[in-house]
């Protein structure tokens, strides 16, 4: 058994749900049907009429004590959209935004606080049947964890759902709760209060405002927590996935860059920032286009970072910020010179590494040529793209080595047989005013996993109804394999067209790889663009624009920087030199073991590594 949670995302405003969401639960509401039906076949005649007498009595009690709409949409008269919108509607009215589809769980956002989460409230879920109580994410997290305990097997909770519907909130009251309900010891305090903090900490560094939602998570991630025989959590893990790394030097307008700039800007001490070179004002700083800092301080402490790993961790802050800052002129021949050196210098004295060394890698590109090398200077355009390029890359390696670091607090150190509950938060579908490369990633990997839940559920266990003769309702789902195809196929899918058009040799840019689109997806039922497109669609797109029929809906990308964001370049003396790097985290993560390979990897694997290992 597989304990799952669904959470839906609003549409435009707190409490609306999109019509793809609704169908989405009227499909899960026919599986639960059918594996009622399945139970019964196999308990045979007389198990049967018990059974269905025991669920009688429990939907009776059930309904009885439902007094605002139905708990359960199995216990639905009529499963149609309309009598599932407006069960929800009654429900979150009076602020039941949870309800159950059988032993699934979903939840509507409701964009306020809720007295619903406390101390009190978990007591009351601990060790309860799972309908014995009304809806609650409580339940769900009980209800796993006792599996667990009773088959001595792992599960895994996946939450899922649209950008800005919940799914961060949601798996920190799972982890909440299992940090209360489990039984503990003095000794195993320290990995409870890991796990707590390890969220305030990833949140900071990997998660942001954008329009939808203000703490928004920029990376996915899959959390295994540690049980032993006795229940007690022991140990956990967390895998990151795709962190937007873009974000650090560039936001849409409304949007916000990662909370840790404007923490550490904003809540930092008077004599931290003075080391780092820092003002109390984020308008000073070109990468924040405008938090709680002493949550932050105090969780990487309980992670046991050492006062070294501090100094180093916040001198890579403040050294972004003044890499954003660093600007660049013409000089006589066309080629970037610095602006001033002030940036520079503190970038230098933050990465301890000679300012004339950071400004040849900044403003010159070392070329190998036959037995020598040549330094090739820079237009300023070139200047800008290898800075934000070693800001991104400097922000998103040192992501990597504090999910590394907070991993290695959490270990467990017992290596005798233990049992897991996995937490799988990935990012939600997006689709925003104006979509770019990030979004067309995001949305393909939610792509993937509903091709993986399709197969999985859907499709596998409708293919066991047949193999067993049982008498079943065929659920009519959507499968989105010619999405998928559309986007990954070897040598025709969108991704491998893009690939091809970053490599090629020549002045490849974004309308060329459009062109190269419309050359290979025209006539695809799932593809359109401005030119392809007939006259009335014509109105709704721009020239620039290729616009994808996901399973979600429709959305219209943008290509403008898809070709630099899918080269993400980092020039190789760029990289030699922050070998050199006296910071002891830039060091380690620019390792000098690192694999230096001239060959792109495929960006579909970049995308997917680990995606489909996960639980």
């Amino acid at each position: 058994m597989h304990s799952s949670g669904l959470d839906i995302a609003r549409d435009a405003r707190p409490g609306t749900v999109t019509i793809f969401a609704i169908r989405l639960l009227m499909i899960y509401a026919e599986r639960a049907e059918n594996d009622t039906r399945r139970v019964w076949h196999r308990l045979g005649p007389s198990q049967t009429r018990k059974a269905r007498g025991n669920k009688l009595d429990m939907e009776g009690s059930l309904t009885a004590r439902d007094r605002v709409g139905i708990q359960d949409f199995v216990l639905l008269d009529a499963a149609s959209e309309t009598a599932f919108l407006e069960n929800l509607k009654k429900r979150f009215s009076e602020d039941l935004i949870y309800t159950y589809i059988g032993s699934l769980l979903v939840s509507v956002n409701p964009y306020k606080e809720l007295d619903i989460y406390t101390k009190k409230q978990m007591d009351v879920y601990m060790g309860v049947n799972f309908f014995e109580l009304p809806p609650h994410i409580y339940a769900l997290a009980d209800n796993a964890y006792h599996t667990m305990m009773m088959e001595m097997n792992n599960h895994f909770i996946l939450i899922s759902g649209e950008s800005g519907a919940g799914k961060t909130e949601a798996s920190k009251k799972i982890l909440q709760f299992y940090a209360i309900s489990c039984p503990t010891t003095s000794l195993l305090h320290s990995v409870r209060d890991r796990m707590l903090v390890s969220n305030p900490v990833l949140e900071a560094f990997g998660n942001a405002k954008t329009l939808k939602n203000d703490n928004s998570s920029r990376f996915g991630k899959y959390m295994d927590i540690q049980f032993d025989t006795e229940g007690e959590a022991v140990g956990g893990h967390i895998l990151s996935y795709l962190l937007e790394k873009s974000r650090v030097v560039h936001q849409n307008h409304g949007e916000r860059n990662f909370h840790i700039f404007y923490q550490l800007v904003e809540g930092g001490e008077e004599d931290l920032l003075l080391s780092l070179g820092l003002e109390r004002n984020c308008k000073h700083y070109s990468y924040l286009i405008q938090n709680d800092w002493k949550t932050v301080r105090k969780a990487l402490s309980v992670i046991e970072f050492t006062e070294s790993d501090l100094e180093s961790l916040f001198g890579i802050i403040a050294c972004v910020l003044h890499l954003g800052n660093v600007h660049f002129d013409t000089d006589t021949r066309g080629y970037a010179t610095l602006y001033s050196n002030i940036e520079l210098r503190w970038v230098s004295k933050l990465l301890g590494i000679h300012v004339k060394v950071l400004l040849e890698v900044l403003t010159f590109r070392k070329i190998e040529a036959k037995s020598e090398e040549v330094l090739s200077p820079f237009t300023v355009d070139h200047a800008i793209y290898a800075r934000d390029a070693l800001a991104k890359a400097i922000y998103g390696r040192t992501f990597t080595w504090l999910v590394n670091k907070i991993n290695e607090s959490l270990a467990n150190r017992d290596s005798t047989r233990k049992t897991v509950i996995g937490l799988l938060d990935i990012y939600g579908f997006e689709v925003f005013y104006v979509n770019s490369f990030e979004q067309f990633c995001i949305n393909y990997c939610n792509e993937k996993l509903q091709q993986l839940f399709i197969q999985l559920t859907l499709k596998s266990e409708q293919e066991e109804y047949e193999a067993e003769g049982i008498e079943w309702e065929p659920v009519q789902f959507f499968n989105n394999k010619i999405i998928c195809d559309l986007v990954e196929e070897k040598h025709r899918g969108i991704i491998s067209v893009l690939d091809e058009e970053c490599l090629r040799p020549g002045d490849a840019t974004d309308l060329t790889f459009l062109e190269k689109l419309e050359q290979k997806m025209g006539g695809h039922p799932h593809f359109i663009t401005h030119r392809l497109a007939d006259q009335k669609t014509r109105k709704t797109m721009e020239r620039g624009d290729f616009r994808l029929l996901h399973y979600a809906g429709e959305v219209t990308y943008c290509v403008v920087g898809f070709i630099d964001k899918n080269n993400d370049l980092l020039y190789r003396n760029i990289k030699d030199v922050m070998r050199q790097s006296k910071n002891a985290i830039v060091r380690h993560c620019f390792a000098s073991t690192e694999p230096d390979s001239r060959r792109r990897p495929e960006t579909a694997q970049i995308l997917l590594s680990g995606l489909e290992t996960s639980p």
